[in-house]
């Protein structure tokens, strides 16, 4: 097997062509995919509909998946895989407001637990004949095209990261008793250095993250406020059209992404996730 890598944006992303995921890679081609993983940030596979446990596989050469917290998309044999459905099966289900779709915020994957998974892999089995793209904003250039003096503002700063948050405009999915056990406030810091790179980018999770530590809450708003507008400046975005059968995976210790919810009523629009292990940021 020969794998083609190919730049999908100046931004940020890779397409990987000539794979066959059902079967096992090499260990050459598996350093092959996470090395240029750490150059781009993010790689789409091109291929057909796996199951959850040929995509388990395909998780495994980028680290150890793991368990999300909520329990009820869990696969049965395979509970590291989750099976998202996000169709809107009647009008009612489809908000006017985008916004008011918590999909549509810009996130980074469980930023709540104190050990955040250092990379989502998706994988598409079902896609919408329009919108519904996963869009992504690369928050180390960002970080890098700060002025000196807004780095010298954010560096040491922390920031509380809750399973919800005033400042989001949606409430999260409810919780069991011990989901919620599971989930207290975590504090990360406001930039986050790569554990594999070095590269500093910034770590801010418009649904997650509630105010930064030692700052009054109005403060703390303009703050978080003008990061959030800065990493989601149109030169650090890619918009990824999917296509069945693509599996994506992504670095959330440097990237953001947000879902384009405005897709037909009625099309289903289902995938297959998984999250895998990180360290704690620095």
């Amino acid at each position: 097997m020969t794998l083609e890598i190919r730049p999908l944006s100046e931004a940020l992303g890779a397409e990987v062509l000539g794979g066959n995921f059902t079967e096992p890679l090499s260990a050459a081609e598996v350093e092959q995919l996470n090395s240029a993983f750490l150059v781009y940030h993010l790689l789409c596979l091109r291929g057909t509909p796996l199951s959850p446990e040929a995509f388990f596989q395909v998780a495994g050469y980028f680290g150890m998946p793991f368990t999300e917290t909520t329990r009820r998309n869990w696969v049965g044999d395979v509970p590291e895989i989750s099976r998202l459905e996000s169709t809107y099966k009647t009008q009612d289900a489809k908000p006017e407001d985008p916004r008011l779709n918590r999909r549509s915020g810009w996130h980074t994957d469980h930023s709540f637990k104190e050990i955040p998974p250092k990379a989502t892999l998706l994988h598409g089995h079902e896609i919408p004949s329009e919108a519904g793209q996963t869009r992504f904003c690369n928050t180390e250039s960002a970080y890098k095209d700060l002025p000196t003096s807004t780095k010298q503002r954010l560096e040491g700063l922390m920031a509380v990261h809750s399973y919800d948050t005033e400042r989001a405009p949606v409430c999260a999915v409810e919780r069991t008793a011990q989901e919620i056990a599971e989930t207290p406030d975590v504090v990360h810091p406001l930039v986050r250095t790569h554990d594999e790179t070095g590269e500093k980018a910034l770590f801010f999770n418009s649904n997650r993250t509630d105010r930064i530590v030692g700052l009054e809450r109005a403060e703390s708003d303009r703050l978080l406020d003008h990061i959030h507008d800065r990493m989601i400046q149109p030169q650090y975005r890619y918009d990824h059209d999917w296509r069945v059968g693509d599996i994506v995976v992504w670095d959330n210790r440097c990237l953001i992404h947000s879902v384009n919810v405005d897709y037909p009523v009625g099309q289903p629009r289902i995938h297959l996730r998984t999250l895998i292990k990180g360290d704690r940021p620095q």
